[in-house]
C-alpha cells in the first residue's frame, strides 16, 4: 500500500485551503499532517518549511508503539500474556518486599497504568529517572510497596519497563524487533537505533535537537516511554493499521483483540497505552505525545488523523483542531 498510489484527495480543494490556513496561524509548531479517510489519503500537507519525509520526536507517541509490539510478542508465543508477572523477567533484581505489591504488578498494570508508584499522579520524577545509571531498577524501585494496584497513574518508567520485558523475552532490541515485526511489514521507515553511551546522554541527545532514529538507556536498552522518531507518513501507517484492526494487505499484523482492547472505552479513558477520546458522539483513540504529536484513530468516521509537531510547551489542544476544523470538512 503506497500512500502516493492510493491519494485521491477527497478532501475539496476549499476545505483544504481554509484548514491549512487554520493550522498554519493557529498551530504554529505543527509540521506535518496526514489525514486518512476510508483508506485513501484526503490531506497531505507540510508546515513552516518542514520536509515531510525528516523524522519527528513523536515523545510518548512511543508508548502505543510499545503496546503494539507487547501485543505482537505475546502472539508469537515470547511473552505468555497480559497477566504474566512484571518481576518474573526480572530476577537478577532483587528487593525487599513487605506486603508483596511489586511481585503482584502484571504486564497488564503496566499496559494500563495501574501500577503502584510512590510518586504523585503526573508528578513522575522523570529527570531523576533519565538521568539514574540504571533505568529498569529506577523503575522498579518506584513501584510502592504501600500503594495500591489499580489506581491510574500516567507513566513513562512502565514504559521503559514494557521494553526491557520485550529485549529480555525476544533476545533482540526492542528497535530492531519493530523494523523486524511492525514497521517493515507495514511499510513504515526501518529505524535505526541511537546507541548512546551513559556519558553521551543529556537533555538535547534524550529529548530534543540532537535526538535520531531510536534512543536507549545506559545497558542498552531501546526507550520505552519516548524516544522514537517517525515521519507523518509513518504515523499514518501505524494509525491506519489501528483502524483496519490490526490487518494489513490481508495480514495480521496486531492481533485484532489487542486493537479493541486499546480503543475500548473505561473509566480512565486509558487503556493499553493509548488515550480515548470523544467528539461528540464520535468515540475515538489516539496516542499522543508532548507537544502536540497525535495519531488520532476515529473508526465511525473510517479516519486516521497523523500530526507531527515540534516541540513546544503548552501547544494548543490538537482536540480542538481536530473537535472544531477536521471533523466539520467530513460531515
Amino acid at each position: 500500500m503506497d500512500f502516493e498510489e492510493i491519494s485521491n484527495k477527497t478532501l475539496g480543494e476549499s476545505a483544504r485551503e481554509k484548514l491549512t490556513c487554520v493550522i498554519s496561524s493557529e498551530y504554529t509548531n505543527i509540521m506535518g499532517v496526514v489525514i486518512i479517510k476510508d483508506n485513501r489519503i484526503a490531506y497531505r500537507q507540510a508546515f513552516q518549511g518542514y520536509d515531510m519525509k525528516a523524522p519527528v520526536h513523536v515523545a510518548s507517541l512511543t508508548k502505543s508503539i510499545l503496546s503494539a509490539l507487547v501485543g505482537i510478542a505475546i502472539k508469537q508465543g515470547y511473552i505468555e500474556s497480559v497477566k504474566q508477572r512484571v518481576m518474573s523477567f526480572f530476577p537478577d533484581y532483587q528487593f525487599k518486599d513487605y506486603n508483596g505489591n511489586r511481585e503482584a504488578v502484571t504486564i497488564e498494570n503496566l499496559l494500563n497504568m495501574t501500577v503502584p508508584y510512590s510518586f504523585e499522579a503526573f508528578q513522575e520524577p522523570l529527570e531523576a529517572f533519565s538521568m539514574s545509571a540504571d533505568w529498569v531498577k529506577f523503575a522498579l524501585e518506584m513501584i510502592d510497596e504501600n500503594g495500591k494496584i489499580g489506581a491510574f497513574k500516567y507513566s513513562t518508567e512502565g514504559a521503559h519497563l514494557l521494553s526491557a520485558i520485550l529485549t529480555r523475552a525476544t533476545g533482540k532490541s526492542t528497535c530492531e524487533f519493530a523494523n523486524e515485526v511492525l514497521f517493515e511489514p507495514i511499510g513504515m521507515s526501518v529505524i535505526a537505533p541511537y546507541l548512546l553511551t551513559p556519558s553521551e546522554m543529556n537533555f538535547d541527545t534524550l529529548f530534543g535537537k540532537d535526538l535520531k532514529g531510536w534512543a536507549n538507556d545506559p545497558q542498552g536498552i531501546t526507550t520505552g516511554g519516548w524516544g522514537i522518531t517517525l515521519t507523518p507518513d509513518d504515523m499514518a501507517r501505524f494509525g491506519l493499521l489501528y483502524l483496519n484492526h490490526g490487518s494489513w494487505n490481508q495480514k495480521q499484523i496486531v492481533p485484532k483483540e489487542w486493537i479493541a482492547a486499546s480503543a475500548r472505552a473505561n473509566e480512565n479513558s486509558y487503556a493499553y497505552l493509548w488515550w480515548q477520546l470523544a467528539f461528540g458522539q464520535l468515540l475515538a483513540f489516539a496516542a499522543m505525545g508532548d507537544g502536540g504529536n497525535v495519531i488520532c484513530c476515529i473508526p465511525q468516521k473510517q479516519m486516521v488523523i497523523a500530526i507531527a509537531s515540534a516541540f513546544m510547551p503548552n501547544p494548543k489542544d490538537r482536540c480542538n483542531l481536530i473537535g472544531e476544523y477536521i471533523l466539520s470538512y467530513f460531515d
